[in-house]
């Protein structure tokens, strides 16, 4: 999906490739109950998820994977071990097939992220 031009969420989830518009709703609704306080936006074309401003969590259905973007730094470094056998980029995990995202660590690094402020990438 080149970058979405929805207004809102839902909207995004609407237009995303139904294989994975299950998978993306579940990172939405764990979003949600996990980072209490964040505000939910739409920022440079995907779903994100922000405090004081600041995007610190965001998700996207790329061309060929699911990103998972996880901005702060902090958070990677304390989950480093466990994000080892992640196929990641600088600041995003990317799943390529909706059935692998791992939910229990996406839950992890969303209690971590929701916990304080920290530095983001």
């Amino acid at each position: 999906m080149v970058q979405s031009s929805a207004t809102d969420v839902g909207d995004y989830l609407a237009e995303v490739p139904e294989e994975r518009r299950d998978a993306l709703t579940e990172l939405r609704q764990m979003c949600l109950a996990e980072l209490k306080g964040f505000g939910e936006v739409m920022a440079y074309g995907m779903p994100a998820y922000e405090r004081d401003g600041t995007a610190e969590i965001a998700f996207a259905s790329q061309k060929q994977y699911i990103s998972f973007y996880l901005l702060r730094s902090d958070v990677r470094e304390a989950f480093a071990d466990r994000l080892a056998g992640q196929d990641m980029g600088k600041g995003c995990l990317r799943f390529r097939k909706p059935e692998r995202i791992d939910f229990e660590l996406v839950r992890d690094l969303l209690k971590a992220t929701a916990a304080e402020p920290g530095t983001i990438c």
